[in-house]
């Protein structure tokens, strides 16, 4: 075992200093940020990030509702000023707006977005610059952690590598949410942890504290990391004897994050049921093989994300060699090092995975299939998948130097599509909006007409679309129910082409027997077009 491990050591130091490979991982790096700010202002601003802005801005839904939906005409630039800072507002109306409508989501990141709209303006670049800034941060912390891991320092580089070049952290870090901060957290605290297990001292312990503090109040999703932690002390207590007072300074770590989140938990406690009406959606029963192809999808997705359809066998043939990477990596780090590094890595990736399969196995629904909750496992994988090409790469052999830069191809040529795209599947709900605003946009003399519809969703996709529709599209926005001699008097009035975006189901029977028939333009049925009889 000594003897492997100098060879180890001399390997990756013979291989760091050499010129050649250190351009190489300097310039992956490079591209890797590069993708990350590349057409921030082309792509999308879909449905959630519409409603962060909103939030941010000092608004309710319920004011929006009664200001958007007035029985009436409005334009273009009426939806964009919904997204810009509510005049008079404070920080207080951006957390009250989640007290009353959201309280699922802690205020930490909607706090700061609001601070960056007043200081840099709420353009789409404006927006998405924050979260892209808070993803480079990830970058030197990911290092860290690797080095403390593996104590290897080319280890560490391939794991910023991977996390600068990953498809899928580059594509929420140019999301307008919380996600890239949360993933900020899950290696800041796993880092700080790491430390305070080998200096316990109180210093190290009060920076983990604020760590767990800081993502409890990033996403209440940063309990599974937390979960992870803890199971992962129970496992090196059982195995390698930590020091009782290592676990009793763990829980008083974590009494303390109790205490400092303690003012959200009144308020998650408090508003309970309307936190889980807004997440109804995640425990719809779906079929085993969708939460199948779906966990396939997002864990291969941090190495590559060709997309050929859902449903076609090319999707998943391109990306069974990284579930085989995946899987050979995670073997590598159980056999190959010392005990808590290995139980470190498969608490980091299963178990914030399992906290959200399982229910969906036994009860059903499908948490586990929305790649943004798995967010907290995917730092572990990039870890795992870095160490296994640290020592093949140390062999020297050519071989391994071509499966290197097979990776680093298809995931470079993934980010390349993702970053020339106008949408990508991150856009969830909104995927359609840019095929439907194209088709609006086409028309000379536009109207555009809606409700909230059946689900109550589509304000946040027509203030998604408020970016993207020509200043010229008018908009009729009807309230709920709807008022049938409403919609015929706007009908009546109007001599413009009719475009109908996801009526309700009473809007949709209004507006045909005002003035004709409805058809379908976009996929999916989201946008209609009257055909006056």
């Amino acid at each position: 075992m000594k003897k492997n491990w100098f060879a180890w050591k001399r390997g990756q130091t013979s291989l760091t200093h050499q010129r050649w490979f250190q351009l190489l991982l300097a310039i992956l790096l490079i591209i890797g940020i590069f993708f990350h700010f590349f057409n921030l202002d082309k792509k999308l601003y879909w449905h959630d990030e519409a409603y962060t802005s909103m939030r941010a801005a000092g608004y309710t839904r319920t004011e929006l509702d009664r200001d958007l939906f007035p029985d009436g005409l409005l334009s273009v630039e009426d939806l964009q000023k919904a997204q810009k800072i509510k005049p008079g507002s404070t920080f207080k109306d951006t957390i009250n707006s989640l007290v009353i409508e959201d309280p699922q989501h802690p205020p930490l990141y909607f706090l700061m977005a609001r601070f960056w709209m007043q200081s840099f303006g709420s353009s789409l670049a404006a927006s998405r610059t924050l979260p892209v800034l808070i993803s480079l941060l990830s970058l030197p912390l990911i290092y860290l952690l690797s080095l403390e891991l593996f104590s290897s320092k080319l280890a560490a580089i391939l794991a910023t590598i991977f996390l600068a070049l990953s498809p899928c952290d580059i594509l929420f870090a140019q999301t307008a949410r919380q996600y890239s901060l949360l993933t900020l957290t899950v290696i800041a605290s796993s880092l700080a942890l790491l430390k305070a297990l080998k200096i316990s001292n109180w210093k190290s312990w009060s920076l983990y504290t604020v760590a767990c503090t800081v993502g409890f109040y990033t996403h209440p999703f940063f309990i599974l990391t937390l979960i992870g932690h803890a199971i992962f002390l129970v496992g090196v207590w059982l195995f390698d004897k930590l020091a009782i007072k290592k676990i009793l300074s763990f829980g008083l770590a974590i009494a303390a994050t109790a205490i400092l989140y303690s003012p959200w938990i009144f308020v998650l406690t408090t508003n309970y049921q309307r936190a889980l009406n807004t997440t109804d959606w995640a425990r719809l029963r779906v079929e085993l093989s969708y939460l199948i192809k779906l966990w396939t999808l997002s864990f291969t997705s941090l190495f590559v994300d060709l997309d050929f359809g859902f449903d076609n066998i090319q999707t998943y043939a391109i990306r069974f060699p990284f579930i085989l990477l995946i899987f050979f990596s995670t073997y590598a780090v159980c056999r190959q090092t010392k005990r808590s590094t290995w139980l470190f890595i498969i608490t980091a990736i299963f178990v914030p995975f399992l906290l959200l399969a399982l229910p969906d196995l036994i009860s059903g629904g499908k948490r586990s299939a929305v790649t943004r909750y798995l967010l907290p496992s995917f730092p572990g994988v990039q870890l795992a998948v870095s160490y296994l090409m640290a020592r093949l790469l140390i062999k020297g052999k050519p071989f391994w130097r071509i499966i290197f830069a097979a990776i680093m191809s298809v995931t470079i040529y993934s980010c390349m599509l993702n970053a020339l795209a106008d949408t990508s599947w991150s856009k969830d709900l909104s995927f359609h909006n840019w095929e439907i605003a194209r088709a609006i946009n086409a028309s000379s003399s536009p109207l555009l007409i809606s409700d909230r519809g059946d689900d109550w969703t589509n304000l946040g996709d027509l203030l998604s679309l408020g970016y993207i529709l020509d200043s010229d599209v008018r908009l009729a926005l009807f309230s709920y129910p709807t008022n049938p001699e409403k919609v015929r008097e706007i009908l009546a009035e109007n001599k413009s082409e009719v475009f109908v975006f996801r009526p309700s189901t009473k809007l949709f029977s209004a507006i045909e027997k005002a003035g004709g028939k409805l058809e379908t333009v976009s996929v999916q049925g989201r946008l209609l077009k009257l055909i006056p009889i």
